[in-house]
């Protein structure tokens, strides 16, 4: 049966590795990305997650399945705003056209990084969605290099494990999960990685026994599952796609 899917970041990476699995499936999809997409929205800005919202809903009513794939790595504020802000904005936003659906379901792309120190006054600007003190925070933290952009991945993480459970999503019917990959061969890690003393810096991060760094179409094909009519009872969590990472960096400290 044919779905309609939303991905955001479908212009590169994993989402675009997702939207193209999802179209060879026999899907149609709604591609949101800064340029290269069907709709073009920066979700750094309230402007353009409000665009986001009202160009889906001049093309359909009903949205089957939900990937919020957009993110940044950047040591910078706008990190902060599109990661978070700009992933619950979609979530929200998009939550009626879900409702609709016989099947919704919704998946975010979290990060292994969601295991890294957070910052707590930016995690608590988050917390308590207040994008104006998080921005003056991420300004001041932006020589920590990767805060930022684990402190938002930690915060949308929590946010999906808070909601999942809730009347106006698991009682809607709507599955939401995140997924969490380790290290996957994307532009900017091939770059990183090419300097063998990076590379085992990397993995000493982020440690990926099985098989190593992933490929986007790894992640891809686990994110259209969490998002597919199959997933009928899978809501809350944050599934590990790491290679053994989360597994070696904590053990069973969390059973």
């Amino acid at each position: 049966m044919s779905r309609t899917y939303v991905v955001t970041g479908s212009a590169s990476g994993i989402g675009q590795a997702t939207t193209n699995l999802l179209v060879k499936l026999g899907h149609t999809v709604i591609g949101v990305d800064r340029s290269h997409a069907n709709i073009v929205a920066d979700l750094s800005t309230a402007d353009g997650r409000k665009e986001l919202v009202d160009a889906v809903a001049k093309l359909t009513d009903t949205v089957d399945g939900l990937i919020c794939a957009a993110g940044l790595g950047l040591d910078a504020p706008v990190t902060a705003q599109v990661n978070y802000y700009g992933t619950l904005a979609t979530l929200i936003g998009l939550r009626p056209f879900l409702a609709n659906s016989a099947a919704p379901r919704a998946v975010v792309l979290a990060s292994v990084a969601v295991l890294f120190d957070a910052d707590a006054d930016l995690l608590g600007a988050f917390e308590g969605y207040d994008e104006a003190a998080a921005i003056v925070r991420a300004e001041a933290i932006t020589d920590q290099p990767g805060a930022i952009y684990s402190t938002s991945k930690r915060a949308v993480a929590r946010w999906v494990k808070r909601h999942a459970p809730t009347s106006e999503w698991a009682g809607a019917g709507i599955a939401l999960n995140a997924i969490a990959p380790g290290m996957v061969m994307t532009p900017m890690i091939s770059e990183q990685i090419k300097l063998p003393e990076v590379r085992r810096a990397m993995l000493e991060r982020v440690p990926m026994p099985l098989n190593g760094i992933a490929e986007a179409d790894d992640i891809a094909r686990a994110l259209a599952w969490f998002a597919g009519p199959e997933n009928t009872h899978i809501t809350g969590q944050i599934i590990y796609i790491d290679g053994g990472a989360e597994a070696s960096l904590r053990g069973v400290g969390t059973l």
